[in-house]
């Protein structure tokens, strides 16, 4: 009965530059490779048990013109030498029978690993504040991510950063969690 809850996600990007924002957003989502499906922006809950899968496998498993639901960072600009950037962050808990946290951030003058970071942060903080313990929540040096005691399982994030190369041509980034029912 329940054939939206997604089973399975995939995390991808792109940068795309243009004449127009609309080509440019384009350029960023054919390289992202989602440019060939309609996209639906909803919130930021990992479903349970939903299975992380390769860019590579989740595309295969989708036809274009499908309608996908997303969690979509997106940033576009046109001022020479202006840094952008798109990133999503993700918290799975260890507990795959409940939710996790989708996050994303659109921020302008930081790195790629900056916003990445950010973003990541950010989904950890949301598991953690859901499980009433954000005050518990650590990075982690050795496993390279946070940590929760025994209720965060994994965080990572993936994240696109450009520089405007040409005053007046438009240049977006986008990082997307696409999720596949």
């Amino acid at each position: 009965m329940n054939s939206l809850v997604p089973a399975k996600i995939f995390l991808t990007r792109g940068i795309g530059r243009g004449e127009t924002q609309l080509q440019s957003f384009e350029e960023a989502l054919r390289e992202a490779g989602i440019a060939q499906f309609n996209l639906v922006s909803v919130s930021s809950i990992l479903p349970p048990k939903a299975e992380l899968v390769s860019r590579e496998e989740g595309i295969k498993m989708l036809i274009p013109g499908q309608i996908l639901f997303t969690v979509l960072a997106r940033n576009s600009d046109r001022e020479l030498n202006r840094m952008i950037s798109s990133a999503i962050g993700y918290a799975i808990p260890t507990d795959r029978n409940i939710w996790g946290y989708l996050s994303e951030h659109h921020s302008f003058g930081q790195t790629e690993n900056v916003a990445g970071q950010f973003a990541e942060k950010l989904a950890a903080e949301m598991l953690a504040s859901t499980v009433g313990a954000k005050e518990d929540l650590v990075w982690d040096d050795r496993k390279n991510e946070y940590t929760l005691k025994d209720k965060i399982l994994t965080t990572r994030h993936i994240s696109s950063t450009a520089v405007v190369l040409k005053d007046g041509e438009w240049t977006t980034t986008v990082a997307a969690a696409v999720l596949i029912t």
